[in-house]
């Protein structure tokens, strides 16, 4: 993977979409660098202010992505991440007021919430941060004056929303299922690629019979300051047909070898976006390999503690045999003789 630079993470903040590939190379890469973790959550931060309205959802699905799936790495983005949250989600919420944006909140706080990625305590200061300008952090929330004021500004907020009339809901859209236009176009299927490298090999640069026909045409064709050693007017006709004839193969080598330098440039263009289909394709793989791991050794955990509880259970073949049937009970006259 790429070094870690400042300016990497913001060249690759500014091409983040919110395409779910997008996402995942950018949190896999992240989550590589994480010794690095304060920057990276400043330099976010950062992007994420300047960032344009329909772009700031995408930074927090970014963010939900590297808080979650770091937690097998260490603790180190998740308490990072939980110093500015509650001022992104606040910061969110009072840039863009559509009703997609604010169900895409409130879905990462409720999965937060479901998998305890946060305790209740930043949780509540989440939401408060979604109802509230200039919302306190989760500590302050915590002191006695802090708190009263949050509860009377939040039942000001519920009084003017239940004045208000109901906005029909829209289905909030799940990152898994956005459709987001790439700035880089479909990577091309391997056969047509190649194909179009195979085309290459029978390009007019690599056309050696125009090219020795070209070569071999007589100077007098090119070269204005041998035009005196013609003296008879044959010499000039003859010469006039040979320009002529030199003119129409240049024209239609010129024609062909434009239309190759733009052939070669979509091409170019098809291996860009080819080589980065492969690098996405790659790090997710490598992501996935990892999640795999770590099942497999969870499995073999599981495995083991099963063998050992077996190896502890009695063995049942030293058990006294049973098959002519039990001795019976005493009688409770025999107990009390």
């Amino acid at each position: 993977m790429a070094g870690f630079t400042d300016a990497a993470l913001e060249k690759k903040l500014t091409d983040l979409n919110n395409s779910q590939q997008s996402i995942q190379t950018l949190s896999l890469w992240l989550i590589h660098h994480r010794k690095h973790h304060k920057t990276i959550v400043q330099v976010w931060f950062k992007e994420l202010k300047k960032a344009k309205p329909s772009r700031k959802l995408t930074f927090m699905y970014l963010a939900n992505d590297v808080i979650q799936n770091s937690k097998k790495k260490g603790p180190e983005f998740s308490k990072e991440f939980s110093t500015v949250l509650h001022k992104a989600f606040a910061h969110v919420c009072e840039c863009v007021t559509d009703a997609k944006t604010r169900s895409g909140l409130e879905r990462i706080i409720n999965v937060w919430g479901e998998r305890s990625v946060y305790d209740s305590t930043i949780i509540s200061g989440l939401r408060a941060a979604m109802q509230l300008k200039g919302v306190p952090s989760p500590v302050e929330a915590n002191k006695p004056d802090v708190r009263e004021k949050i509860k009377r500004k939040t039942a000001e907020r519920k009084v003017k929303i239940f004045d208000e009339p109901p906005a029909k809901k829209k289905p909030s859209p799940k990152i898994e299922t956005a459709i987001i236009q790439s700035p880089r176009g479909d990577p091309p299927d391997a056969e047509d690629l190649i194909k179009a490298l195979q085309d290459l090999e029978n390009s007019p640069s690599t056309d050696a019979v125009v090219r020795e026909k070209i070569a071999s045409l007589p100077p007098e064709v090119s070269d204005i300051t041998l035009l005196d050693k013609i003296q008879t007017k044959e010499g000039a006709d003859k010469l006039s047909t040979q320009v002529e004839e030199a003119l129409a193969i240049l024209t239609d080598y010129n024609s062909r070898l434009t239309s190759e330098l733009e052939e070669r440039k979509h091409i170019s263009k098809m291996l860009s976006d080819f080589t980065h289909s492969q690098r996405e394709q790659l790090a997710f793989a490598e992501r996935k390999i990892e999640e795999f791991k770590d099942q497999l050794k969870r499995v073999a955990e599981v495995r083991n503690e099963l063998k050992s509880h077996l190896q502890n259970l009695p063995d049942l073949t030293l058990l006294p045999s049973v098959t002519g049937g039990l001795a019976p009970l005493p009688s409770a006259g025999d107990l009390f003789q």
